[in-house]
This record gives C-alpha cells, structure tokens and sequence, in this order.
C-alpha cells in the first residue's frame, strides 16, 4: 500500500551557482538512491528496509518496505532479530539486468553483525517481474574474533570492472574487499584492505566499539581519483549527535586515500566536507550520485527543531579547482 505524497528537505541548484534551501520533512536515516527510467527510489534504514519514490526528487511517496518478514538467516546473527525487522543502511545498485540491495543486520554498539544482499528485476512493483529474492548474507562479523564491523556496504567497481564492496563502523575502521562477479559473495582468494581508521585505545576490549568513531563509507569515482566518503563522530543522538561527513581520495580504490594535506585515511586523515550547525547539529551517513550531469551528496541531519529527528538532505555537489567536494548546508 502506498501513501499520500509528502515534501522532504532538498537543496536545489539556484540561477548562477547559488544554492536555494527548499524545506523538506521526510524522516529518513542512512539514505540511498537510485533512479529506474524517470522514478527515484529512495531506500534507508527502516522495518523491513524503509523506502519511497519520486518523480522529481522534490515529491515523494512512501512505499511498502522490501521485506514484510526478515529473512529467515538473520535470527542465526542477532537473536530475536526476525520479530524485529529493523534492518540498518542499504545500498542499491543495477548491475548486469538486476537491482541489487546490500543491507545490515546488527544489534546497536555491537558487531554482532552480518552484511545480506537481495535481487530485483525491477524497482517498479506494478511490473510483472518485481519481486525481491533475497541470496542471504555475503559477510559476517563475530565479537571477539573481529576487530570490524560487518554494517554500512557500499559496492563499488574499480577500473577493471571488478566489485569491491566497502563497509565498516568503528572498531578498527573501514574494509574493503573484494566481491565475485555475481556480486553474492566475496571473491576467492579473498582479498582485503583496510581503507580508512581513527585511532582508537587499544586498552578497550575488543567487544567494545572503541573511540574511533567512523562509519558509512561511500566510494565514488570521479575523473582519474576514487573518492571514499566516510562518516566521523556520532549519530543516533538526536540534537547532541555531533556527525560530519569527510572524504580521501585514490587512484586505486584499493587505497591509500589521502585528504587535502596527503594524511592517509587508514591513519585519521580526512578532509571536511560537510559539517553540522545550530538548527542541524550532526549530519552524514552519505552517498554520492549523478543525475543528468549533476553529482549529488545525499545524507540525512538531525533537526534541532524537530526533536532531532532525521530528515533527508539532497545537496548539489560542486568541486573546487583542485578536484576536492565542496558543499553547504545553506
């Protein structure tokens, strides 16, 4: 069943470069976005993976989540997951004739944790051919034998063609490995890079998330550079949560990413991007597309004004002389 059409928070490109805040209000966390023919979908953290759609990015309409049920593997990961159904950070892509949609399975400041992969001929639910087939998980992490967090994918190709898929939240940081070509389970021999770190107190056990807060990566390629998008501080925290988005770059995607200043990521370095302010305290958890030749940073922000609740924020991207992202809240 869908519902009424409802106004979000967009930021669209002005006359002359300048940039012309619309408000929006739909409550979304950890978004990700696609578009099939002239449709937007929109997908986020939610019950049974949370979505809506859109002609226009401006209007939207929200419609039934991906999954009415769990699938059955995630009550093996997180028990009692199934009556919950609160699935975490998707990402979409359309790779060789089908949709396909990673997602998270995990239980808060845990990595008890398990990244699934689901597949679509279409996005369009009136189409005969919809229908999401879920392939079960791709990975998973263990606590107390892995310092990562299998939470937050991004799939991304490199060069050649091949996919990587990007994950990670705290611990110690953000993985890269490699994924075979039918993009349900990691290629053989398995193939891993740490991409991006902060440092963390290693006298905390290895259960704990630890104090080096990043997460949501988003790997996005631009001309000759691998642009890796991560998130630092806290989310979730409503008006105190403190979030801000920073970025590396690569000629490989396997790394180093480097900011700015040449600091590696895998060490602490990033260079701001976006950061919040008075009425939106934290923002982050992004992702990064073009649409009809403009790129676009797509994340979500607390309103202040609204309880700190999570709204979507689309910004138009632009780039400074030197091939670094630059955006504005306002």
């Amino acid at each position: 069943m869908t519902r009424p059409l409802v106004i979000v928070w967009l930021v669209v490109a002005g006359t002359i470069g300048k940039l012309e805040a619309q408000p929006v209000n739909i409550r979304v966390h950890d978004p990700v976005l696609i578009r099939q023919d002239s449709v937007y979908y929109l997908f986020h953290t939610g019950r049974g993976i949370a979505r809506w759609r859109s002609p226009d990015l401006r209007h939207w309409e929200r419609m039934a989540p991906v999954f009415s049920e769990a699938p059955s593997w995630t009550e093996q990961v997180v028990p009692g997951f199934r009556q919950r159904n609160h699935i975490w950070a998707p990402d979409v892509l359309f790779y060789k004739g089908r949709y396909y949609l990673f997602y998270s399975v995990s239980a808060f400041a845990k990595n008890t944790s398990a990244i699934g992969v689901a597949t679509s001929r279409t996005l369009d639910p009136s189409d005969p051919e919809y229908g999401w087939v879920d392939h079960g998980p791709v990975v998973r992490s263990i606590p107390g034998r892995d310092m990562w967090n299998a939470i937050d994918p991004n799939v991304a190709f490199d060069e050649q063609g091949a996919p990587w898929l990007a994950f990670g939240s705290f611990w110690l940081g953000i993985k890269l490995v490699r994924l075979d070509s039918t993009l349900l389970r990691l290629a053989e021999p398995q193939e891993w890079y740490t991409i991006a770190a902060r440092p963390r107190t290693m006298t905390l056990d290895e259960r704990d998330p630890g104090d080096g807060a990043i997460e949501a990566p988003f790997i996005f390629r631009k001309n000759d550079f691998y642009y890796l998008f991560v998130s630092w501080d806290y989310c979730c925290r409503g008006g105190r949560s403190n979030y801000k988005i920073v970025v590396g770059r690569a000629r490989d995607i396997r790394g180093p990413y480097l900011d700015r200043e040449g600091r590696d990521l895998h060490h602490g370095g990033g260079t701001l991007v976006l950061q919040g302010n008075d009425r939106w305290p934290g923002v982050g958890h992004c992702a990064v597309y073009t649409f009809d030749g403009v790129d676009y940073l797509i994340f979500h922000g607390y309103d202040r004004e609204d309880n700190g609740r999570p709204k979507l924020w689309i910004l138009p991207l632009q780039w400074d002389e030197d091939g670094w992202p630059v955006a504005h809240l306002e």
